[in-house]
């Protein structure tokens, strides 16, 4: 009789273990299936698969709103690397100036995501579009300004990149919770 409860108590568990997984890559393969240019599913699949919060989702409305919190987690450590370059006196002027736009683009985008994430709250999907649409811009000028200048090399390019995903990954997302 112990055996049998253990054992049903096992297979619940795994059901259970299985339900989350799929919940997070479902939503991956089908966002990295329709924005392949954007979206890696590996990277999806990975951005959410330690966090709690998604873990803990009931469906794809609730992976909105962790995808958009992660974003705006990561515009702000962005912001707090491209602080520390700053406080590097090797890094020259062009470079400096590129870095202080780069901030401002991502705590710009960083209030774009934040009033995307209130509009998707209130079921406004055309402003959450539009604000987390918004938000993609800045990975895509910061990265470009560091390429005005011959041999410059961009000290943010993973960053850029990981933050284009995070960011296209909502917009995905929606689409589901809209379909």
């Amino acid at each position: 009789m112990k055996n049998s409860h253990i054992s049903c108590l096992l297979f619940f568990y795994l059901l259970l273990v299985s339900a989350t997984s799929d919940l997070i890559q479902n939503p991956c393969y089908e966002a990295s299936k329709g924005n392949p240019a954007n979206i890696k599913l590996d990277f999806c699949v990975s951005a959410f698969e330690g966090n709690p919060k998604a873990k803990a989702a009931y469906g794809v409305a609730d992976l909105v709103l962790v995808s958009i919190e992660t974003a705006i987690a990561n515009a702000t450590a962005i912001g707090s690397k491209i602080s520390k370059l700053l406080d590097d006196k090797s890094v020259g002027m062009f470079a400096r100036n590129c870095l202080k736009d780069c901030s401002e683009l991502y705590s710009l985008a960083g209030s774009s995501l934040e009033a995307g994430l209130d509009a998707f709250q209130a079921v406004d999907y055309g402003t959450a579009n539009a604000e987390i649409s918004a938000a993609l811009d800045a990975p895509v000028t910061c990265e470009d300004q560091f390429k005005e200048k011959k041999g410059l090399v961009s000290p943010l390019t993973k960053e850029n990149n990981n933050f284009r995903q995070l960011t296209a990954i909502p917009l995905a997302f929606m689409k589901m919770v809209q379909q």
